[in-house]
């Protein structure tokens, strides 16, 4: 009887994934297209639905990948993190010469369903090649300077590609990201203090050098000195925010997406978000997304603890990437950052941005699913 009660609970132990992340990111989807329908139906008169239709190829394109990679042991990525990442330098190369450009950035290549966005893909591969070095050399990184240093400059690779498009907006996530994780796995203070002031001097000489980028930073500075040039997009957001009030206009009633706003469905979906669902609603949403970066780091923190490096490390990041991209686009649609075209997680219209982030989930069920097996072995032997 005893060997039973064991048993039973062994089984229920190892047959669920963590339910409430999964949920979390099914609720974050299913907003995402009903914000995403309501904000870009006033764009094509012609065929309203056109952009759901899109996001629900890329939902259903999200749910597939996912289940394969559920399917795949931490222990393959580990091993095919330096693979990912120069298929990833491939692609950001090969982006510069056949990609499409759009409003004078080339970022996507063309394949037929979508646009793919390899600046998305170079996010997973960085924080996997980041976790199988810290893994790897963990030891190094708190000892030395060079050891701390040298997943420093794969990020620098992958960020001189990424301004050549150009995309500012992805080299600081990956960043902060870096210098998060390498603060996690022990590097010395003043190695992380001696970087951060390296980032920014380089992230203000990069403002300095490019004139458009000089006038976004006047531009949220004062936006309402030129509301209906420069600083017609935040001007129209903030707006957007104050018509929400606590309770917002309702669903579908937003004035500003009426053509007012740039880029309603894409960047800036959360200031539609807070018109028509008001205070109320953007809190329950940023809830979610809280929920979603702590949860994260959750998962990666109880892996270290198990003895699961790389898949700690890995999932730590996810947390991080999570939370950072949030807080951008909100900072920037309200008015806190310059404008920066980082999308809200799960919500803004966008397919790469979707696909790469539903990967991102489906390694944390996996990492949750292997610790809980892992635990589930260690308490059958004990038994």
């Amino acid at each position: 009887m005893k060997w039973f009660v064991i048993r039973k609970s062994i089984d229920c132990t190892t047959k669920h994934y963590d339910s409430s992340l999964l949920w979390c990111v099914l609720g974050l989807m299913m907003i995402g297209i009903i914000m995403v329908t309501s904000a870009s139906m006033p764009i094509l008169d012609s065929h309203p639905f056109a952009y759901t239709q899109k996001e629900l190829v890329h939902l259903s394109l999200c749910f597939m990948l996912m289940l394969l990679v559920m399917s795949i042991p931490m222990q393959r990525w580990q091993q095919c993190s330096s693979i990912l990442l120069l298929v990833t330098i491939v692609l950001l190369v090969a982006v510069l010469f056949v990609g499409s450009t759009i409003k004078g950035a080339a970022r996507w290549l063309p394949l037929g369903v979508f646009n793919f966005q390899p600046a998305e893909l170079s996010k997973l591969a960085l924080f996997s090649y980041l976790a199988s070095y810290l893994t790897r050399k963990s030891a190094e990184v708190q000892r030395s300077f060079w050891g701390f240093f040298k997943p420093m400059t794969v990020m620098l690779v992958l960020s001189l590609l990424l301004l050549k498009q150009p995309d500012l907006g992805t080299v600081i996530v990956l960043f902060v990201v870096t210098l998060g994780i390498l603060f996690i796995a022990g590097a010395r203070l003043w190695q992380f203090i001696a970087i951060v002031l390296t980032g920014l001097f380089s992230v203000i000489l990069l403002i300095l050098f490019e004139p458009y980028r000089i006038k976004r930073v006047t531009t949220f500075l004062e936006p309402w000195q030129d509301p209906t040039g420069a600083g017609y997009q935040l001007t129209s957001s903030l707006m957007a925010i104050g018509n929400g009030g606590l309770f917002g206009q309702g669903l579908g009633n937003s004035v500003r997406k009426l053509g007012y706003l740039p880029e309603a469905h894409t960047d800036f979906i959360f200031s539609i978000i807070a018109e028509e669902l008001g205070f109320i609603g953007v809190v329950l949403i940023l809830i979610l997304l809280l929920f979603l970066a702590i949860k994260a780091m959750s998962i990666g923190y109880r892996a270290l603890q198990a003895g699961m490096q790389f898949s700690g490390y890995f999932a730590c990041q996810i947390g991080i990437w999570f939370g950072f991209q949030t807080f951008v686009n909100v900072g920037v649609t309200s008015g806190m950052l310059p404008t920066k075209g980082l999308t809200l997680p799960f919500i803004s219209y966008g397919g790469s941005s979707l696909l790469i982030m539903s990967v991102a989930v489906a390694i944390l069920l996996r990492i949750d699913f292997e610790y809980r097996q892992l635990k589930t072995q260690a308490r059958a032997r004990s038994a």
